[in-house]
């Protein structure tokens, strides 16, 4: 054994012994990590094969940088080398747990959030994480303890060249047999899930960089004949609107709430036999609401503000970063100021957290806000801030004094927080159980959905007090989805079925509800499949404001001519017939894979050239160049969202609320008991006299191809399609 021992240390100490122990360690590290971290869809041997190699190039390639220095100098520059290639890893690690995806350049600039983001990250480490630095350890360890001795002269010139030619053959090597098992890899790179399999977590940041550093060009090579293209590809996808609905919603006053990580399976859901979000539930049936229960979000790396700006300019997001945090410089044609353009007297938005928060301050005053009612204007006090920011009853209590002083109509948007990840709740504050996955962001995540409900029912008799409701149309939107794939084990619990890349693309299903009491009958559950980008023309028609030249990507989802294939920001897509995952077609009555035909590719040709053309839009700014007629670009220098007086309402005011819903409910559980119902039984059912159940596979509240809603009492069904 110390024969072994001897001849470890002798080989440690050779020029090339420590350097070659260190890229061993790192390379089985890194594949360590692509296998049990991040869901890289490997479907063959190439890319298995591919997914074992690819860490080779880049730890002989950044590693032997160290070769170029001697004595103790190596040693430092191969420790740091190693530390930052492994933080690179580790960061990704965590990043992926929650979003599914990696970190790119744009992000890293997005450091106004960094401070915010703490809970959120906290809850993604473990204290096994240590292990992704074991090398660095083990390295510092044998440097600090003097079992390698550093060299006084340099490594030979020759042995430099050798391994700097191993690491560039084994990458075109690993290149090659990529682009023979996946063509055009880096010109169709929309996934960064395919870079980093084929390629590698620390190729893909180069290559992330040199696409960041092209992009940030475009705008300066830009000229006005580059509208023309996107120009002439929108009209021509322009989508009449639908006579029947066209203008119903004429001057009434516009209120969007985004709904933090509402996902759709949540509406009609059950859990231990009360339903989670009962108000919306209601709101989902009610004749006054038109409610799309196949619209898909598109978000991409700006998440919540991705959203944002899918709804206001009817634009896709970026493939890296976030719009919001990048591109806000660039002139926009936003429906804030095309409202006002429109009679609109006043438009605001309202966040309970700070103004800088994805850079929202510079956008909104790109967008044409007035107002802009950020922390500063709420009373940010204990136990009633939490996670991000402002929790939703405070929050929209204190807003409504705000709403009131807005000249109508307006235009406005509310954006909830407390329905975020890792979606914590105080007890006094749950008024259900929550689930029994054994997944704690999955078993808590009813919890904080049930206590966004509540916000929400509360906001709605708060306008109807207000007089404001019946001249509002109220538009609700799920941001992105709030249970990522990481958790398709809980999520298979909770849906009654196996969740695998099929079931989970359905799953990015968010609900979206537009509610008015001028709709007078016409609304309705809607079949219709449509993204985020088509909900601005939908709007913007029901209120009679005609879109046909405006710059937009979406379509009225109303219309007879809407087209149903919903791309996705990574590229994949959703039609009503089929689902397109990773080049793979699935079908949506049976979720069985099909083969490609001419339709398919077809689909997916048109997928990429919105998402192309929409690129190619933002990244040039070339919205400058286009001349909307009637249209006003707003003065970012005109708005100071600091100086609306303070109006909302001291703390105090909610323990009243909170003893009047206590004697509320209290005569209510006294009333159902008189009638022989449970305590747990909802309004519903005490109205009705019998026990309500969820949405059937099938029925018109869940999707028409893969029926979403199960109760975790309930025994699977097979979906059929309509």
């Amino acid at each position: 054994m110390k024969s072994f021992f001897r001849k470890g240390q002798q080989f440690l100490n050779t020029h090339l012994g420590l350097f070659l122990f260190i890229a061993v360690l790192f390379w089985l590290k890194t594949y360590a990590a692509y296998r049990f971290e991040f869901d890289l869809g490997i479907d063959n041997s190439m890319q298995k094969f591919l997914l074992f190699i690819n860490p080779i190039s880049s730890s002989l390639f950044f590693l032997g940088i160290a070769l170029f220095f001697k004595g103790k100098a190596q040693y430092r520059v191969l420790i740091a080398i190693n530390f930052v290639l492994s933080f690179i890893l580790f960061a990704n690690i965590v990043f992926y747990r929650f979003f599914n995806d990696f970190i790119t350049i744009p992000v890293l600039r997005q450091t106004e959030n960094f401070g915010k983001l703490g809970g959120s990250a906290q809850a993604l480490m473990t204290p096994t994480d240590i292990l992704y630095f074991t090398d660095t350890i083990i390295l510092i360890a044998l440097v600090l303890f003097k079992v390698v001795k550093p060299h006084a002269e340099k490594f030979s010139r020759r042995g430099i060249v050798a391994v700097f030619t191993a690491a560039i053959m084994i990458f075109a090597g690993n290149l090659a047999l990529a682009e023979s098992d996946r063509p055009q890899l880096l010109t169709r790179a929309f996934d960064r899930n395919y870079l980093v399999k084929y390629l590698g977590a620390y190729n893909y940041t180069i290559y992330d960089a040199i696409q960041s550093t092209k992009s940030s060009a475009q705008r300066a090579l830009a000229d006005s004949s580059d509208i023309t293209e996107v120009e002439n590809f929108t009209k021509a996808s322009y989508a009449e609107p639908n006579p029947e609905y066209f203008g119903q919603l004429k001057g009434k006053n516009v209120i969007y709430i985004s709904l933090e990580s509402l996902q759709s399976f949540m509406i009609d859901y059950k859990l231990n036999g009360q339903e989670v979000t009962p108000f919306l539930n209601s709101l989902a049936k009610d004749s006054n609401t038109l409610y799309f229960k196949n619209l898909f979000h598109q978000t991409g790396q700006g998440k919540t503000s991705d959203a944002e700006f899918m709804m206001e300019n009817s634009i896709y997001p970026l493939p890296q970063g976030s719009v919001f945090s990048t591109k806000a410089e660039n002139t926009y044609q936003a429906l804030p100021q095309l409202l006002k353009e429109n009679g609109y007297k006043d438009t605001a938005v309202f966040h309970g957290n700070n103004k800088s928060f994805w850079n929202r301050e510079e956008n909104y005053k790109a967008f044409g806000y007035d107002h802009f009612f950020d922390e500063s204007y709420y009373n940010m006090v204990d136990g009633h801030v939490l996670n991000y920011g402002l929790e939703d009853k405070p929050y929209f209590k204190e807003s409504m004094p705000y709403l009131e002083s807005l000249k109508q109509p307006f235009y406005t948007k509310f954006i909830t927080l407390s329905n975020h990840f890792p979606y914590p709740l105080s007890d006094d504050k749950k008024t259900i159980a929550p689930g029994d996955t054994g997944d704690t962001s999955v078993d808590n995540y009813f919890q904080t959905a049930r206590y966004m409900d509540e916000a929400l029912e509360q906001f709605f008799n708060d306008l109807k007090e207000s007089g404001l409701y019946e001249n509002s149309v109220i538009v609700m939107y799920g941001d992105h989805y709030g249970i990522s794939e990481n958790h398709k084990k809980a999520m298979s619990k909770v849906m009654g079925k196996d969740i695998n890349d099929f079931e989970e693309a359905q799953l990015q299903r968010v609900p979206l509800f537009i509610h008015a009491p001028g709709l007078e009958g016409k609304g309705g559950v809607k079949d219709t499949y449509g993204g985020q980008v088509d909900v601005r023309p939908t709007v913007e028609h029901l209120l009679g404001v005609d879109t046909k030249n405006q710059i937009q990507f979406g379509t009225d989802l109303l219309s007879k001519d809407h087209q149903q294939i919903v791309p996705f920001r990574n590229g994949d897509f959703v039609t009503p017939e089929y689902t397109q995952l990773d080049d793979k077609v699935y079908d949506n009555a049976t979720g069985e894979k099909l083969p490609s035909t001419d339709e398919t590719k077809k689909d997916q040709e048109l997928v990429q050239k919105k998402l192309e053309l929409s690129d190619k839009l933002v990244y040039g700014d070339l919205l400058r160049f286009y001349d909307l007629k009637g249209f006003e670009q707003p003065k970012r220098t005109s708005f100071d969202y600091s100086k609306d007086e303070k109006l909302a309402q001291e703390p105090g005011f909610l323990e009243k609320e909170k003893k009047t819903l206590e004697q509320e409910k209290q005569e209510k559980e006294a009333e159902y008991k008189a009638k022989g119902y449970g305590l747990e039984a909802s309004e519903e059912q005490a109205k009705d006299g019998a026990d309500y159940e969820p949405a059937a596979p099938g029925s018109e509240l869940q999707g028409s191809e893969t029926p979403q809603t199960k109760t975790q009492e309930s025994e699977t069904q097979e979906s059929e399609a309509k």
